[in-house]
């Protein structure tokens, strides 16, 4: 899954505020570690967040971006439990019906079409 095609979905797709933030949460609880996708998913979400990143978010924004920033050059004890501390609010400040919807959405539109072919797993 290139980067290039998540920036092509991204610049096809009439995103809003909130899709934002749910990419946002995502990013932040595959840092915490207790996202479960699979490796190649969690490789397409990051590449959202990144495609997403200077996007306004209606609940999140730079402070949860610095964050996330500092968390991927490395995580000390004190900044894990900062990230598990911002992922549980991030999934208390976004109904499961609209995080629900949102992963829904971008399956259905195609963010991940291709994924298991270009990983040499058939379908």
């Amino acid at each position: 899954m290139s980067t290039a095609h998540v920036s092509d979905w991204v610049a096809s797709q009439p995103l809003t505020a909130s899709d934002v933030d749910c990419a946002t949460a995502v990013m932040l609880k595959i840092l915490d570690g207790k996202c479960k996708m699979g490796a190649l998913e969690k490789t397409v979400m990051v590449a959202l967040y990144e495609a997403l990143q200077g996007r306004p978010g209606e609940r999140f924004g730079q402070a949860e971006h610095a964050l996330i920033a500092t968390a991927r050059q490395g995580a000390d004890d004190v900044l894990r439990n900062t990230i598990y501390e911002r992922r549980v609010l991030a999934e208390t400040a976004i109904s499961r019906p609209v995080m629900k919807a949102f992963k829904a959405m971008i399956r259905a539109n195609g963010l991940f079409a291709g994924q298991a072919e270009e990983a040499g797993e058939g379908e």
